[in-house]
């Protein structure tokens, strides 16, 4: 629809009138049934704060640049979406489906994505600072350059997904699952979270300083060079994990487990190993331990042959 005033046509100028939200999304329904017989919803630099759009079909849409603060797209069918540089800030996308969304640059800092389907998203630079992830899944997705600063991430499902240079710095990791996820050069500093699982993971080059991780799994996890300096891990299990490298000085690891894990390098310089299971010789002997260090027996280290 082109409304022009008789001034613009004398110009050549040709203003488009906006067509209302319900029409596009009509003939975006239409055009999902057959392209033929109607057109692909395209929202790119629109303005829709605060609207409506429950349960809207938006699959495969255009929203290049959309502003969407603080809307409801509770259970809207987001999947296969162009969402690069929108920004979604405080909407409600419970149960939304992103799947195969692209969303560089995106904003969704402080929304709501209880239950929402984020699997095989492509999300390079968006920023989910204080999100609220509750029963989240994402899963193979592909995150890099990404923050999740504060956010809450309880009992979310990250399987198989690559986070590369992505911040999760303060999150609440709380049942969180990362099975056979991928981490490199990623940030966790001062997370916190009971019975996290990175099982059979590869963590490479991360920060978990400060992290508070009780009952967390790295079981099968190849953790390289990663830094768990003053982390809290007690009865963490570490079972035919392969440590290569990293720093776990002045870590609590009272009642971990190791059983079957292997060590190389690994710096247990003034971590508390207090009552750690299945820790054999062979394991002490591979990792660096010193005159603080607390030993599996409770007495201080550092390790010698022969005593545990």
């Amino acid at each position: 629809m082109v409304n022009t005033t008789a001034a613009q046509a004398d110009k050549g100028i040709v203003v488009p009138t906006q067509v209302p939200l319900a029409h596009i999304l009509r003939d975006h329904a239409a055009w999902l049934q057959d392209p033929g017989l109607g057109n692909q919803a395209d929202l790119s630099g629109m303005t829709l704060n605060d609207s409506n759009l429950t349960g809207a079909v938006l699959r495969q849409a255009i929203l290049l640049g959309t502003t969407l603060l603080d809307a409801n797209l509770a259970g809207a069918d987001l999947s296969g979406a162009k969402l690069e540089r929108a920004d979604l800030q405080r909407a409600n996308l419970a149960g939304a489906d992103l799947s195969n969304a692209t969303m560089a640059g995106t904003m969704f800092s402080g929304a709501l994505l209880e239950r929402t389907n984020l699997s095989d998203v492509i999300a390079s630079g968006a920023v989910f600072n204080q999100v609220r992830m509750k029963d989240a899944r994402m899963l193979e997705a592909s995150v890099n350059d990404a923050s999740f600063h504060q956010a809450s991430l309880l009992r979310a499902s990250l399987h198989h997904s690559r986070f590369y240079d992505v911040d999760f710095s303060e999150a609440n990791l709380d049942e969180a699952i990362f099975y056979h996820a991928r981490l490199q050069h990623s940030r966790l500093v001062a997370v916190s979270g009971a019975g996290v699982s990175f099982g059979g993971s590869k963590i490479d080059h991360c920060d978990f300083t400060h992290a508070v991780l009780p009952g967390s799994i790295f079981g099968r996890a190849e953790v390289i060079q990663c830094v768990f300096r003053n982390a809290k891990l007690n009865d963490s299990d570490f079972r035919e994990a392969r440590l290569s490298g990293g720093d776990f000085g002045r870590a609590t690891l009272r009642g971990a487990r190791f059983g079957g894990a292997t060590f190389k390098n690994a710096d247990f310089r003034g971590a508390d190993l207090t009552g750690a299971r299945e820790l054999t010789p062979e394991q002490l002997a591979q990792a660096m331990t010193d005159e603080i260090t607390i030993l599996p027996n409770g007495k201080p280290g550092p390790y010698r042959t022969g005593r545990r």
